[in-house]
């Protein structure tokens, strides 16, 4: 069955992927403009500083020439490996150029490079004809350069010029884009909401007419129709079996005259309220003997579970027990909820019997055992384990309850351990009482604020461990 609450998060969806896909389409094409743009301005600065390197390279071949010291030497290899860096960079940076232009500037680029090596090896050998020769072509090949740098930079502004042209037309078009976008987007928006709001509102209109004829005593009216198949539905169908029912009733009521019937059940429901607790224990007493001597094993010791828990429960709550009746009542709890889910739910527990004379306040271990099922477990299809465990030290009595189901989130963890809110939002199935109130009894009990650690993982597991003391003033009574 489809729900509102689905309807208007397929209907939410559809409309944020629509944006998403139109946001990433204007994120596409932005960054592409924004790289080719970053792409033609890198290859003007790679021109740039090529000229500017060589005609550095020059000079530092030229002064080496001059003074050919140690340090003019330095300066010249680490010009020359720059260059030379610069010039790998090329091919790559223009390859939408005719390659006979970029190969024929790397050429001359080497040349010039290789011109340089020949002057500054025939320094060091001392022959002044050949490095002044040399020399003589590093000056004009560094000329070609600036010459070549230039017609390069021609090309590339003709390119870029194309490139503009081209930036503006996608602009226009971005423009009228966003125009339809946004008229498309109010259109569909309009639509969808008359579509979902009728949807809605004549059902209702509907079920509010059909309201207004049983408030005037028509029960026998045409059923009402509604299309959609979701909770308007089920209302629907529910508003009319309820009519039904209620003319049946009215009918009935007329037929075996409505005042005494009505006495009848107000007499039947005061006579129920009267029932005393210690009856209803009797009665599930004898009707778990009866079970028993109709060989049902089973359902007489399903009968004794309850029995024991709600004896255990109305007990008062201000008086205490012994560890050992608690753990005696989870046990009967374990045994209602096994009859219940079978074997999807595996109970384990671990329990040094001498830890089982220490008193406890009524109604502690219970509510844990139903908190980790209810809000643990429960739910979980696979299904799940609730453990307890009670071990000692020398001063202390170990309770632990752990359950391998959602867990709490550590917010939850500090505001039940700080006492922040003074009320559960959750309770347990018999008891109505949460683990906050768990919590502030014992410490009350005890007269110590550290009785309880809790520890999760959430999706994993948790667990919480009661420390009880030993010796405490209320062992004296």
């Amino acid at each position: 069955m489809k729900t509102i609450r689905g309807k208007l998060l397929i209907y939410f969806f559809v409309f944020v992927v629509l944006f998403q896909v139109t946001a990433i389409s204007i994120f596409v094409s932005s960054k592409e403009l924004i790289n080719n743009y970053d792409n033609s301005f890198q290859r003007f600065l790679l021109l740039n500083s090529i000229s500017q390197k060589s005609n550095e390279l020059y000079a530092f071949t030229k002064r080496y020439v001059i003074e050919p010291e140690e340090d003019n030497a330095v300066d010249y290899f680490a010009k020359k490996k720059q260059l030379a860096a610069d010039k790998e960079k090329l091919a790559e940076a223009f390859d939408y150029i005719e390659r006979i232009k970029v190969k024929n500037y790397i050429n001359l680029i080497e040349t010039f490079l290789h011109e340089s090596e020949l002057t500054i090896g025939f320094v060091l050998k001392g022959d002044i004809e050949k490095y002044t020769a040399h020399l003589e072509e590093v000056r004009i090949a560094a000329g070609y350069i600036q010459e070549s740098a230039l017609e390069l930079i021609d090309v590339e502004l003709t390119a870029y010029q194309s490139f503009y042209l081209d930036l503006q037309v996608r602009n226009g078009n971005f423009v009228t884009f966003i125009f339809y976008l946004f008229l498309m987007t109010i259109v569909l928006a309009i639509f969808f909401a008359l579509w979902f709001a009728n949807g809605i509102t004549s059902p209702l209109n509907k079920l509010s007419r059909a309201a207004k004829e049983v408030a005037k005593g028509d029960l026998v009216g045409t059923p009402i129709e509604v299309q959609s198949n979701d909770e308007l539905k089920v209302l629907g169908d529910a508003f009319n079996h309820m009519r039904l029912n209620i003319h049946s009733l009215v009918q009935e009521i007329k037929d075996q005259s409505e005042l005494d019937q009505l006495l009848k059940e107000m007499e039947l429901k005061h006579l129920q309220n009267q029932i005393n607790p210690h009856f209803l224990f009797n009665t599930l007493n004898a009707v778990s003997k009866m079970a028993y001597l109709e060989d049902a094993n089973a359902t007489s010791s399903l009968i004794d579970s309850v029995a024991a828990i709600l004896r255990h429960s109305l007990g008062e709550i201000d008086t205490h027990v012994t560890l050992g009746d608690e753990v005696a009542i989870v046990g009967d709890y374990f045994n209602i909820q096994k009859s219940r889910f079978s074997e999807r739910v595996q109970f384990i527990t671990e329990i040094d019997e001498t830890c089982l004379a220490i008193k406890i306040p009524r109604l502690t271990l219970q509510p844990l055992v139903e908190n980790a099922f209810i809000h643990g477990i429960e739910e979980r299809e696979e299904g799940g384990m609730i453990a307890i465990t009670v071990w000692q030290t020398d001063e202390k009595v170990i309770v632990e309850v752990k359950d391998n189901g959602e867990g709490i989130e550590p917010e939850k963890i500090t505001d039940l351990l700080t006492l922040v809110s003074a009320r559960d939002d959750h309770v347990g199935h018999s008891t109505g009482i949460g683990l906050t109130n768990v919590i502030r009894r014992l410490q009350l009990f005890y007269q110590t604020t550290h009785v309880v650690e809790i520890e999760s993982q959430i999706g994993q597991s948790t667990t919480i461990r009661l420390l009880l003391p030993k010796l405490f003033e209320g062992d004296k009574g």
